[in-house]
């Protein structure tokens, strides 16, 4: 077979050349393209210490403002604490102070109750005890129903006589009480001197208005407590306490501190 002949003029005689241009070319271009990768590189680690450094400020000025906040917070509390506890102090000194003078008047009732109950018993032995005086005269005045002549007549009419004389001479017993009532007011700004004079212009056969007085109740208030004097078949102890109550610009409520009967 024959060997291929070698042109001239398809010889490549300046290939060395070419390929140290096109080396140069590459290693120019990987040059620049790294620069380019590196300043880029810069500004991004600048710009991230930038913003570490804007979101630490940001950090130390949350610390610092809410704390401070906190602080004046819980001092505020702590103010406020105490303040409580002194008003609860104060509060529970006044309800044990209420506790026992609501004991002492309860105490004083209550034997002013017993006081009553055993006048009332004593005046019932002795209406009793009229009572049955009365009766035995009243069967002494009758004679036997056997004995039906002129001399029964005359000696019954005598004792009717004698009787009649009696009774006439013996004054009515009026049974009559004595009543302490505890007027309350609506608040402290009630006029006291108004409310007593209104109280007074209550009027009734049966009905006599004695002394009166204030007394301290709590918070700077205080009740009128006067002193009355009823007659039992004439007036009520209720009657007076609703007329009382009906008052309504001065009085809010009325109470019966003492009942005792004269």
């Amino acid at each position: 077979m024959a060997c291929p002949v070698l042109h001239p003029e398809h010889f490549w005689t300046t290939k060395s050349q070419y390929d140290l241009a096109e080396k140069q070319y590459y290693e120019s271009l990987s040059k620049a393209t790294g620069q380019c990768t590196l300043a880029s590189e810069i500004a991004k680690a600048r710009q991230h210490i930038k913003n570490s450094l804007e979101r630490m400020d940001g950090i130390q000025a949350l610390a610092s403002s809410p704390g401070a906040e906190l602080l004046d917070r819980l001092s505020s509390v702590e103010k406020e604490n105490h303040q409580l506890r002194s008003l609860v102090d104060s509060l529970q000194k006044l309800v044990i102070g209420l506790q026992n003078r609501v004991q002492t008047i309860e105490s004083s009732f209550t034997s002013d109750k017993c006081s009553a109950a055993t006048t009332q018993s004593t005046a019932g032995k002795t209406t009793n005890s009229a009572a049955k005086d009365d009766n035995d005269d009243d069967v002494d005045l009758f004679g036997s129903d056997e004995e039906e002549d002129a001399e029964a007549d005359k000696v019954r009419e005598e004792r009717l006589a004698q009787y009649a004389a009696k009774k006439a001479k013996k004054p009515a017993l009026i049974a009559k009480s004595n009543v302490i009532l505890d007027i309350k007011p609506w608040d402290d700004e009630t006029d006291m001197k108004q409310m007593e004079a209104e109280v007074r212009k209550i009027k009734a056969d049966g009905l006599l208005l004695g002394a009166a007085k204030l007394v301290p109740l709590a918070y700077g208030i205080h009740k009128l407590q006067i002193t009355s004097v009823i007659e039992d078949d004439k007036i009520s102890v209720d009657w007076l306490t609703e007329e009382i109550e009906k008052i309504e610009d001065y009085v809010q409520s009325v109470d019966i501190a003492a009942f005792n009967k004269i």
